[in-house]
């Protein structure tokens, strides 16, 4: 360095030199060569930026994968569900035609039902109807019984006579073995 200086100061002779000039001194220069690594080797040594910006390079590096696998993913995401709404119209159509065709098995069920409820109801009107018109014939003849047997009392009373009944006893006791008269 020394040499540069003497040789810097033989080519300046009289007049301001290029080096020295106002604004564009050579020392200026030399000093920013010299900062510049001795800068770069304090921050690495001494501050570790050298690891702190691998280690940020890697972060950024491991973000930007997995911002690329998640964007992967949603594009799949995407296509799948493209892919099912382009399918929609025909799945719900298939579901209208699936409820229509179970709409009419339930109808038919139902009609079937209903019939075999009717005949069931029908038959058991016609028992209901058997059994009461044999109660009221059963009604009828107790009835017409104790109609006839009221009314042949009446007459019997109406019409009998105390020497009727009095040969009627006689003749019943002569039956069961009595004493004679």
């Amino acid at each position: 360095m020394v040499t540069l200086s003497i040789i810097l100061f033989a080519l300046s002779e009289g007049e301001t030199p290029w080096w020295n000039y106002p604004g564009f001194e050579l020392w200026k220069f030399i000093n920013l060569a010299i900062f510049i690594p001795l800068l770069i080797w304090f921050l690495n040594r001494v501050l570790g930026v050298r690891g702190s910006l691998r280690h940020r390079k890697e972060q950024i590096s491991r973000d930007l994968d997995r911002a690329r696998q998640e964007r992967d993913a949603a594009v799949a995401k995407l296509k799948e569900v493209e892919e099912r709404l382009s399918h929609l119209d025909s799945e719900v159509a298939a579901i209208q035609e699936q409820s229509k065709r179970e709409a009419a098995e339930e109808r038919e069920r139902i009609a079937k039902a209903t019939e075999v409820e009717m005949a069931k109801l029908s038959e058991q009107a016609t028992r209901e109807i058997e059994s009461a018109g044999k109660a009221a014939k059963f009604e009828l003849r107790r009835y017409a019984a104790e109609t006839s047997v009221r009314l042949a009392e009446e007459v019997i009373r109406r019409e009998m006579k105390p020497e009727d009944d009095a040969r009627l006893i006689s003749r019943s006791v002569e039956e069961l073995g009595g004493a004679p008269q």
